[in-house]
């Protein structure tokens, strides 16, 4: 097993409102290992994004990490100053964002943007940082890199803005990289080209690399580990194969049969019913007991992580299906 560089522990980041308290991160904990390949998979409000931005230290107000440690290369995230965190974001941590341009500045050329974001962090000459800058830019698969490093972010397509604010991420060679949903943007041969650039350098470096997505196709050939969120909370990890052969949660199971090409021949896919509560409101005990379909009374209590499964596959459920291949179903 890779030795650990991401710890977090009983993680709970809430904002509060004049409606309530929004219980985006509930009690969350997850293990990442050096060179390992984490998928966090969910539906929209889930908390995936909440959980990246508490990890790098974006939370704003009146968000707020209330409970929790997060440590990283043995340091405890939450402990330390504003300074040592901009000094950690962008140099050891990294960030994909879903919109590009939260990471653009659209009044700057990408040369200048790029070449700022290496030598905050590593004193090289300006030189042998747009070298670099034009290398980060060719991986991704942007032609003419010298050309377009002299462009400005409003001159690129949304997909190449998206490529860029990838390559910006993959200059100082982070030992972790958060990627929420860098891809969505990028057509289909693209989005395979990065997806093999940033598993290469997750293994030539030993960077670990959490990937959050809600489609599963992509995970399925990525990560060595799945995180299922809901409500906040992760209800099912284990390797990939495990999870996706033989999901123990519903919820998963319900991720897993929406799927295009999944549903048996001439049938309609099977859809998840109901909505994602909000995190204003969440029902007691298991969060989504009110859309599923073996719940009971026991359920209005709240349901610990359990053994089953694969080796290290665990599910927060009192019913866990059981350990029948998804794929066998289906024939």
């Amino acid at each position: 097993m890779s030795e650990t560089l991401l710890a977090i522990d009983g993680l709970c980041t809430h904002f509060s409102t004049r409606e309530g308290v929004v219980r985006a991160v509930q009690d969350l904990s997850l293990r990442v290992g050096s060179g390992e390949v984490v998928g966090l998979v969910g539906e929209s409000g889930s908390g995936k994004s909440m959980t990246a931005y508490s990890i790098m230290g974006l939370v704003d107000p009146p968000g707020r990490v209330i409970a929790g440690r997060i440590s990283f290369e043995g340091r405890d995230l939450c402990a330390l100053s504003a300074e040592e965190m901009r000094q950690l974001r962008g140099n050891r941590i990294a960030m994909v964002f879903q919109d590009p341009m939260m990471t653009l500045n659209p009044v700057m050329r990408i040369d200048a943007q790029m070449i700022e974001a290496i030598r905050a962090h590593d004193k090289i000459s300006r030189g042998s940082a747009r070298e670099r800058a034009r290398d980060a830019l060719a991986r991704v698969g942007i032609a003419s890199p010298d050309e377009r490093l002299r462009a400005y972010p409003h001159e690129f397509s949304g997909g190449m803005r998206q490529r860029v604010a990838i390559a910006i991420a993959l200059l100082n060679r982070p030992s972790l990289i958060i990627a929420d949903e860098p891809t969505t943007a990028l057509d289909v041969t693209v989005q395979g080209q990065i997806l093999f650039e940033m598993q290469k350098l997750s293994r030539e470096t030993g960077a670990a690399l959490i990937w959050i997505t809600h489609d599963l196709s992509v995970i399925a050939g990525l990560a060595d580990r799945i995180c299922v969120m809901y409500a906040g909370r992760i209800v099912e990890e284990g390797t990939t194969a495990d999870v996706l052969e033989a999901p123990r949660h519903p919820y998963t199971r319900g991720l897993f049969d929406s799927l295009p090409g999944n549903a048996p021949p001439r049938q309609r896919l099977r859809q998840l019913s109901g909505m994602t509560p909000s995190p204003l409101e969440l029902p007691s005990g298991c969060a989504f007991r009110l859309r599923c379909k073996s719940a009971d009374h026991a359920c209005e209590q709240d349901p610990p992580m359990r053994q089953g499964g694969g080796p290290g596959q665990r599910a927060r459920c009192f019913h866990p299906l059981l350990a029948v291949s998804t794929s066998d179903e289906l024939q």
